[in-house]
């Protein structure tokens, strides 16, 4: 090396603290959860119609229902009872326990607030091509992932909290008749930052490299991307006129 020459240090190589890991992850929430797409501002204002709330309801339940499913995934992957233990609740909170009232039974209800029927909403045939993808996407990368990095991909509850009691709020100001629909959302207040402190401990013991810690942060972009494209999907077929696609649902009402 030539005298006075700047020595390169290699960056992103040392490991991070728990905190330092913590901040990065939030910073990924902050900048890439979709509480920013244009969908959610416009139903944060009370812009949307009912038509508009159907569409989105009926797409959202293929997500909903596609849950325990990936997380029945996760479950497979570990050896681990303790960590088995630790998140099958996941599953038992949308299922729900022998009478089915879980996570997704409440969001057939809160579908049905909007005026839709469960027989429209359970058979998902009037389901987007885009949201089809988008939720077909993530089932896939959670079965072809590791184990941490599927769990890493879960971490989006780390900010749903603060969405949900945002959406409850607005809602009441500006939809009220969805006000029956709500118990899938209270139910969330509670369990997601409870499963997010349970994911976050999760990759923050067992990501023990650099290289680690960086696909963790990779997967909650991965994530966060897949929910923006959801909602991509709903906003450029239901908001902009002419734009839904043969078989997709149709609103019949404003």
């Amino acid at each position: 090396m030539a005298a006075g020459a700047a020595t390169i240090t290699p960056i992103g190589t040392d490991l991070l603290s728990r905190e330092q890991l913590r901040e990065r992850l939030q910073a990924v929430g902050e900048s890439r959860y979709h509480h920013k797409h244009p969908f959610h501002l416009r139903m944060h204002r009370g812009e949307l119609t009912r038509g508009q709330l159907q569409a989105w309801a009926l797409n959202r339940y293929y997500y909903q229902s596609r849950i325990p499913i990936k997380d029945a995934l996760i479950l497979a992957k570990s050896d681990d009872p303790a960590f088995r233990r630790a998140w099958r609740k996941r599953i038992l909170d949308h299922d729900g326990d022998q009478g089915g009232y879980g996570g997704v039974e409440k969001w057939i209800q809160l579908a049905e607030a909007t005026g839709l029927s469960r027989v429209q909403v359970i058979p998902c045939t009037g389901l987007l091509p885009g949201v089809r993808y988008a939720v077909d996407a993530y089932l896939e990368l959670v079965r072809h992932s590791s184990l941490l990095i599927a769990v890493a991909s879960s971490l989006t509850e780390l900010f749903s909290r603060e969405l949900i009691a945002l959406r409850m709020d607005q809602m009441r100001i500006h939809y009220p008749y969805l006000t029956p629909g709500f118990a899938y959302f209270v139910g969330r207040l509670t369990q997601a930052p409870e499963d997010a402190m349970v994911g976050l401990d999760y990759v923050s013991t067992h990501a023990l490299t650099r290289s680690q810690q960086e696909e963790v942060v990779g997967a909650l972009e991965a994530k966060c991307a897949i929910l923006w494209a959801q909602l991509d999907a709903i906003d450029y077929a239901y908001v902009a006129p002419g734009n839904i696609p043969p078989g997709a649902f149709v609103p019949d009402c404003e």
